[in-house]
C-alpha cells in the first residue's frame, strides 16, 4: 500500500510516522520544510510540497492509496480558524483532483457530543486555549460530510488527549462514533501513541468509510 502522511512533523503526525514505520510500511511524508523532519528509514520518503497549494500537493500524492492528514495551522497561529479551513479544504481538493480516493483526517474531540446532545467545544468546560482550533475542526468535519467523491474518515482522540499524559503504547483502544468513549472510571483518555495505532489501523484496514469515529480506552 502506497501511504502519504501530511503533518510528519507535528505532535500526532510524527507518531504516526513511527508508526507506520515500526510496522515495516512504507510511507511518504509531504512536509514544507524536510530539515524539520528527524526521522529516519529506508522505508520513508520525503517531499517537499505547500499542502495549501492544490496543484502541488496534487502533484505529490498522485497514485498513492491513501492520504492521512494530521495538518494543523498551528495553535499560535493569529488566523487560526480561517487557516485550518482553508488548509484542510485545499488538502480535500488536492487528493481528489490526484485521483486518491481515501483520505483520512485526524480531527479533534471539539466536535464529539455530551450525554445531553451539545458538542464538547460549544461547553463552559472547554479550555478556551483550545476553543478555535476545536471550531475550525468541527467546522471542517461538517464540510468532510458533504463530501461525495472521497472516501474519507474523519477521526476524533479522547478529550484528555495531549502532550502532557506519558507516553505509552498499550496497542489497544476501544471505538465509538459520535460520543467519547470513557473508562470504567468515566474518564475518556488515550495517549498519542495509541491513537496513531488506531490512525495506522483504520488506514490499512478501513472500517469508517464517509464516517467519523474516536477511540479511548
Amino acid at each position: 500500500m502506497k501511504i502519504a502522511l501530511i503533518g510528519a512533523t507535528g505532535f500526532v503526525g510524527a507518531t504516526v510516522l513511527n508508526e507506520l514505520l515500526s510496522r515495516g510500511e512504507g510511507v511518504t511524508a509531504i512536509v514544507r520544510n524536510p530539515a524539520k523532519l528527524t526521522e529516519t528509514s529506508e522505508k520513508l520518503h520525503v517531499i517537499k510540497a505547500d499542502v495549501t497549494h492544490i496543484d502541488e500537493l496534487a502533484a505529490a500524492v498522485k497514485d498513492y492509496d491513501v492520504v492521512i492528514s494530521a495538518y494543523n495551522a498551528g495553535w499560535a497561529d493569529p488566523t487560526l480558524y480561517e487557516d485550518f479551513i482553508a488548509g484542510s479544504t485545499a488538502i480535500q481538493e488536492g487528493v481528489k483532483k490526484a485521483g486518491v480516493k481515501r483520505l483520512l483526517v485526524i480531527g479533534g474531540a471539539g466536535s464529539l457530543y455530551t450525554p445531553d446532545g451539545r458538542q464538547l467545544v460549544d461547553t463552559p468546560e472547554f479550555p478556551d486555549d483550545w476553543k478555535t482550533g476545536a471550531s475550525a475542526a468541527r467546522d471542517y468535519l461538517n464540510i468532510l460530510k458533504e463530501e461525495k467523491e472521497l472516501d474519507w474518515t474523519f477521526i476524533s482522540p479522547a478529550p484528555e488527549m495531549h502532550q502532557g499524559l506519558p507516553r505509552e503504547r498499550k496497542g489497544t483502544y476501544r471505538i465509538g462514533t459520535d460520543y467519547p468513549v470513557a473508562d470504567e472510571s468515566g474518564r475518556s483518555w488515550i495517549t498519542v501513541d495509541d491513537l496513531a495505532v488506531a490512525i495506522v489501523d483504520e488506514a490499512l484496514h478501513p472500517k469508517h468509510r464517509k464516517q467519523r469515529f474516536t477511540v479511548g480506552y
